[in-house]
């Protein structure tokens, strides 16, 4: 119980330093107050104290006073929340905003996924223009960006921006993307933006993840963050795509080395950006190395829904093939796993699972992975699983919360994949299973002529 006239605000100097670091007050941003447009005189004054504007008389009571007066409301949870959350759910939003407004067109986007891209890519008032490369390259001007998909773009296309002294942004999937596959035309719940000019699969330059991971402090309360992060994702048995419904397992042989290969797609760009004979040879490599164990491949979700293409090995590299059922389930079986450069790696890390990596994904080379190929010496700096996270999770993706529509954290995005208990259904994704089992069946014809 407070005394008349002390502040029942939880550490105010802490709060207006994060207000004035962020920018976040009044009609949210200070430049719109302070003119007097958007908010009266008392509040602009507030504001131009809590901004330190030289000549402003000190108004610290009148400031707490303001604060103390509102009520506060989280919007995911619709919880109450103190102003210390508001504002840190602002600055959130303003950092996301202020990073996209250098953005002025985007360019090699599929077209069922342009609605969620441009909320992504919003910046406060307007989204980006979708264009062609063409149109994307000739009305950017110099000092401004594109934002471009990759696989869908020319692989000259940063050259060509760059020559116009235009910023080139790859975007991708983040890896908490949706409940059910993306190559079922399920429009993403997380992407990365990657302002390097690099992008998390490739190894052969720099990219925004790898240099978090390379240099960013990460103190102790985004460490134990990242760490409840983690074991609610393990809890409640989440994965790349939504959760992981418990399946009936194969028989599995007892006294002998249980290891899991994990298959990708032949022309995923992580494959040939790691090089060293991609997938062709890969469970060949595997079972060189684990000459003695009982090895389960893994093929692709997309190849085996028939969406993308995959081989299938021979009995000769493997003892069994699971394409289907529970990935979690087999996780907690195995004593390793190997893969080429699968997220399924860093599912396996989140849950203490050895990992042997014969390509370069993102979360090799930091002491974290048995690396087989050539890593870039500037990965030397070992991290702990949770830093890996905290980089991985928290802090390179955005993410968009399908039921406000609002930018948010990787924990809520944790939370309502957790409750999906199944994929959203509509037209595009019925057509494009429909699609994936014609092709499948195509296949299995040409096998039988063959």
């Amino acid at each position: 119980m407070s005394r008349p006239g002390q502040s029942t605000l939880r550490d105010p100097d802490r709060l207006f330093a994060a207000m004035r670091e962020n920018g976040v007050g009044g009609s949210f941003w200070l430049s719109t107050a302070a003119g007097g447009a958007a908010a009266d005189a008392s509040e602009g004054g507030i504001l131009r104290w809590i901004a330190r504007e030289p000549g402003e008389p000190d108004r610290r009571m009148e400031a707490v006073r303001a604060v103390e007066a509102a009520c506060y409301r989280n919007p995911f949870s619709g919880a109450p929340c103190d102003a210390h959350e508001a504002v840190k759910i602002l600055a959130d939003w303003r950092r996301t905003l202020s990073a996209n407004r250098p953005i002025v067109a985007a360019a090699g986007m599929s077209a069922w996924k342009r609605e969620a891209i441009g909320r992504f890519l919003w910046d406060g008032e307007k989204q980006p223009p979708f264009h062609s490369v063409e149109r994307a390259l000739s009305s950017a001007k110099a000092g401004e960006a594109i934002a471009y998909w990759p696989s869908r773009t020319p692989a000259d296309f940063s050259t060509k921006a760059k020559q116009a002294g235009v910023a080139a942004w790859q975007i991708e999937d983040g890896f908490l993307r949706s409940s059910g596959l993306g190559a079922e035309c399920r429009p993403p719940l997380s992407i990365i933006v990657d302002r390097t000019g690099g992008i998390h699969y490739d190894p052969n330059g720099l990219s925004e993840i790898e240099t978090l991971l390379a240099t960013y402090h990460f103190d102790e309360p985004l460490l134990q963050r990242a760490k409840a992060l983690r074991e609610r994702i393990v809890a409640a048995r989440l994965c790349k795509y939504g959760v992981d419904k418990d399946a009936p397992l194969p028989n599995l042989p007892t006294g002998r080395r249980i290891v899991l290969a994990i298959g990708q797609v032949a022309d995923d760009l992580s494959v040939l950006c790691s090089g060293d004979g991609g997938m062709s040879s890969f469970l060949r490599r595997v079972r060189q190395c684990e000459p003695d164990a009982f090895i389960i491949y893994r093929p692709h979700p997309d190849v085996m829904a028939g969406l993308r293409d995959g081989v299938l090995p021979g009995s000769e590299d493997v003892d069994l093939i699971a394409g289907g059922g529970s990935l979690l389930a087999l996780l907690e079986k195995v004593q390793g796993v190997h893969v080429f450069s699968s997220q399924a790696g860093f599912e396996a890390l989140l849950r203490g699972v050895t990992v042997t990596v014969h390509g370069v994904p993102f979360y090799a080379g930091w002491g974290l992975t048995r690396d087989l190929a050539d890593i870039p010496a500037r990965r030397g700096r070992p991290l702990s699983i949770d830093a890996l996270v905290a980089g991985a999770l928290i802090l390179a993706p955005r993410y968009l919360d399908p039921e406000t529509g609002l930018p948010c954290s990787a924990e809520v995005i944790v939370e309502r994949l957790a409750k999906t208990n199944k994929p959203a259904y509509s037209a595009l994704t019925g057509f494009r299973r429909a699609y994936g089992a014609a092709r499948l069946a195509a296949r299995h014809v040409a096998r039988g002529r063959s």
